[in-house]
């Protein structure tokens, strides 16, 4: 079956919410949570996130992978700039990761694909886009935040230029899959 890369349109947003949420460990729904009106459903929540227009996490940022019409995975990727005005965050568990950045590089925050599309060699080629969307934009590289307990992705991005250069310890919760560490991975 043929993979077509195409880029992502609002109608998107609902799937790219539901692939985000299979590679962020349970980190997009401890964000939605905190986002959403009592009653509301997670993924909704993402979905409208991902529907916005000219905000890093939109589906403008997104590419989308899909055979035979069918969404089968996605990478989520933005310009990471240092912004010295920023405010850090005081949550808890998202505190860990402010300063887990590279500036003027394209940060991908998420490439998830579902089960049975992994290890067809789709994830190389989600990189070559994402290389050449940032030499595009005369970037510093691609950047990224891996957690140290997903030893496959780990030794994905190793295999594809990628060194740790800084590592967090994830806050434990009970929305968050993972423990131990985070790290910020980085590839000239």
């Amino acid at each position: 079956m043929t993979v077509k890369f195409r880029s992502a349109v609002r109608a998107d947003a609902r799937e790219i919410a539901r692939l985000f949420q299979i590679s962020s460990e349970g980190a997009s729904d401890y964000i939605w949570s905190q986002l959403a009106e009592p009653g509301q459903d997670l993924l909704d929540v993402g979905a409208i996130r991902y529907a916005r227009d000219d905000v890093d996490f939109s589906y403008q940022n997104c590419l989308i992978a899909e055979a035979d019409g069918q969404v089968i995975g996605m990478m989520h990727s933005y310009v990471m700039r240092h912004d010295p005005e920023a405010v850090p965050t005081t949550d808890p568990v998202l505190a860990p990761y402010a300063d887990m950045e590279v500036p003027d590089t394209l940060y991908i925050s998420s490439l998830a694909l579902h089960e049975d599309w992994r290890n067809r060699g789709l994830g190389v080629q989600f990189l070559a886009h994402a290389q050449q969307r940032a030499n595009r934009l005369g970037l510093k590289g691609l950047s990224l935040i891996d957690y140290a307990a997903n030893t496959g992705a780990r030794r994905f991005y190793e295999r594809h230029g990628f060194g740790v250069i800084k590592t967090c310890q994830v806050t434990p919760h009970p929305m968050i899959r993972v423990t131990g560490d985070a790290h910020l991975m980085h590839r000239p």
